[in-house]
């Protein structure tokens, strides 16, 4: 039963790693897939977007959104799908000096020194796609090449 366990929750880890991709959406919504007409079927297992297409045939493609937005225009109803990424930004920090903390015991106010070098890194959300759909079908959409 242990051995059941572990390799269950391993292969949940290993599996959550991989990229998704247009043929995994199709395979696990085959459903979603089979209603679409034949052109955007094309374009989903291409993972294009083209105008006038719904918004599952969108999420077959490109995969579900970071960010969802709403509104109005011209008396239509509007949504904004963006896609982000993350880019690393890599610092170094220099800290260190003279000042009062924790001292042995658990004594206030004892003076030391502390320095130190260390590296951080950050990572940087940006986007990388945006998908513009009135009344649920494309209106247009862009990404960063």
């Amino acid at each position: 039963m242990k051995k059941l366990l572990t390799a269950l929750l391993a292969g949940l880890a290993f599996s959550s790693c991989v990229p998704s991709t247009p043929q995994a959406r199709i395979a696990q919504n085959p459903q979603v897939f089979a209603a679409l007409p034949k052109k955007d079927q094309s374009l989903v297992e291409r993972g294009q977007v083209a105008r006038g297409m719904s918004p599952d045939a969108v999420m077959l493609a490109w995969g579900y959104p970071s960010r969802r937005f709403e509104g109005s225009k011209d008396s239509k109803r509007t949504e904004r799908w963006d896609y982000a990424g993350s880019r690393p930004v890599y610092t170094s920090t220099f800290y260190g000096g003279y000042g009062y903390g924790y001292g042995p015991y658990g004594h206030h106010g004892y003076p030391g020194y502390g320095y130190g070098f260390g590296p951080e890194v950050a990572y940087i959300p940006y986007r990388v796609a945006s998908v513009w759909f009135v009344n649920s079908r494309v209106d247009s959409w862009e990404r960063i090449r």
